[in-house]
């Protein structure tokens, strides 16, 4: 009896260590060193402030989550790869926030080959949105509708004469196609339309090509340093034409970058403003990164601490165990409020997920709506 009831503890101790153990793989192929590493850096800090809290509770039906990151460099070949080695030897069960739309668009092939879904993939390229893409599940709004809104105020408050930077890469091409919706209705055309290298535009070009054209705005399409270099090199050239530039540079971090050139910059946003704490999404991730003290929200955070919302719903929905082809099925009918009304919904036939766009400016260092 004695030798029984020692196997039965053996047995319990092995299945709590199994349990203790056990773990949701999640992956994140992403720019941790180069052009937009400092944003990036925002949308994770986001995205583990919901795991933390999650894993602090127990997991979800008793297993934690664990998001294995590799950096790519915003390099499309590197984020393929990265996905390949997340997918395929590291067995993981979703991709998550993967950056950048080149990036995305690379990854695809290995999604759909292994059945793995990729959840807020932290660009908002129409190409994600349609055609559908069946193993991308979109977070947050699209660039196009987002540059079709700057232009459109650029119009509201009386400018005439806009020119537009655009990153030569999809991205950029992608962007400009909601750009001139926006021209289009107005019946307008740009006055310049400037290309741009992706990662080292020159600026020795591009500048005296808006000044020359005496444009009184400018619609900024890129990335990170390339817009934040680009923004002080027109103001080193003494131009005060009004800069917008798109949420993919909603962070802390190009603030910082943009320095004394950051006043009066505009940035199109995706998910209300951080600064409106009775809001239940604002509130809820400003508590959690209180008891952290050491984190302060941003566009981009709140974008990271979204789309995990997302998964941890759709992981808890799917059940103990969960496996791909699980999840999928599971995301393909989600209806979830993220908070304050803010509603992600999915069906086999749209993956879109939460349409907001809204203006901000910077002053005083803030993004201020």
């Amino acid at each position: 009896m004695e030798s029984v009831r020692m196997l039965c503890f053996a047995a319990a101790l092995a299945l709590g260590a199994a349990n203790a153990a056990a773990q949701i793989l999640i992956g994140q192929s992403a720019d941790m060193s180069g052009p937009v590493a400092s944003s990036v850096k925002e949308t994770i800090a986001g995205s583990q402030l919901v795991i933390d809290s999650v894993n602090a509770q127990g997991g979800i039906h008793g297993e934690k989550i664990e998001v294995i990151r590799l950096d790519d460099g915003l390099d499309p070949k590197r984020s393929a790869e990265n996905s390949r080695i997340l997918i395929e030897e590291k067995k993981v069960l979703a991709l998550l926030l993967n950056r950048g739309t080149p990036n995305a668009l690379a990854v695809i092939p290995v999604l759909d080959k292994s059945g793995t879904p990729l959840i807020g993939p932290s660009t908002g390229a129409m190409s994600l949105h349609k055609p559908l893409q069946k193993h991308v599940f979109n977070v947050r709004s699209t660039y196009q509708r987002e540059a079709e809104r700057a232009v459109r105020h650029f119009y509201t408050v009386g400018m005439q004469r806009i020119a537009v930077v655009q990153a030569d890469d999809s991205f950029g091409k992608d962007v400009m196609e909601g750009a001139m919706k926006g021209f289009d209705k107005a019946g307008q055309k740009p006055v310049l339309v400037a290309l741009a290298d992706r990662q080292k535009p020159d600026y020795s070009t591009i500048v005296p090509k808006i000044t020359a054209a005496n444009a009184q705005a400018v619609l900024w399409i890129g990335s990170g340093t390339a817009v934040s270099e680009g923004i002080k090199a027109l103001r080193a050239a003494g131009s005060a034409a009004q800069v917008v530039t798109l949420s993919n540079n909603a962070a802390s971090g190009f603030i910082k970058e943009l320095g004394s050139a950051s006043s009066g910059v505009i940035v199109t946003q995706v998910l209300p403003s951080e600064r409106a704490l009775a809001h239940p999404l604002i509130k809820e991730a400003s508590d959690l990164a209180r008891n952290r003290g050491d984190i302060e929200l941003s566009p981009a955070l709140l974008e990271g601490f979204v789309a995990t919302k997302v998964l941890v719903e759709a992981l808890r929905r799917a059940g103990p165990k969960p496996t791909r082809p699980k999840l999928l099925a599971v995301l393909n009918d989600l209806r979830y409020d993220v908070g304050g009304g803010l509603e992600v919904s999915y069906s086999p036939q749209d993956h879109t997920g939460i349409d907001y766009v809204d203006l901000s400016i910077i002053s005083g260092g803030r993004f201020k709506r």
